[in-house]
């Protein structure tokens, strides 16, 4: 079983950065795909972006230029460095893990970033 603990959520005024990092335990020799979704209030959860054990990543469009995720994979660790942060950015944030991209099967307990106006 694996387990996914987040940190780093938190409020940030627009314009601000944020870090999330997630860090994995258990039974992670099967995770190739790690990401991060998020759920806004009244809105589906929705991907944000992920990446595979070898480096390929997948972004939102939404977010494509102001957020970066990458993966220290001797640290079971995967982070959301996230720029330029929008109103519109507000949500719990949950980190997720998979066999494969796009197919999370173990989700974090999910952090709340807050972006002001």
């Amino acid at each position: 079983q694996v387990q996914l603990v987040e940190s780093g959520g938190g409020l940030v005024q627009a314009g601000g950065s944020l870090r999330l990092s997630c860090a994995a335990s258990g039974s992670i020799f099967s995770i190739n795909a790690m990401g991060w979704y998020r759920q806004a209030p009244g809105k589906q959860r929705e991907l944000v972006a992920d990446i595979t054990r070898g480096g390929s990543t997948r972004y939102a469009d939404s977010v494509k230029g102001r957020f970066t995720i990458s993966r220290d994979n001797a640290k079971n660790t995967v982070y959301l460095q996230m720029n330029s942060l929008k109103p519109e950015d507000t949500a719990v944030y949950y980190c997720s893990a998979g066999y494969t991209s796009g197919r999370p099967l173990v989700w974090g307990q999910g952090t709340l970033v807050t972006v002001s106006s």
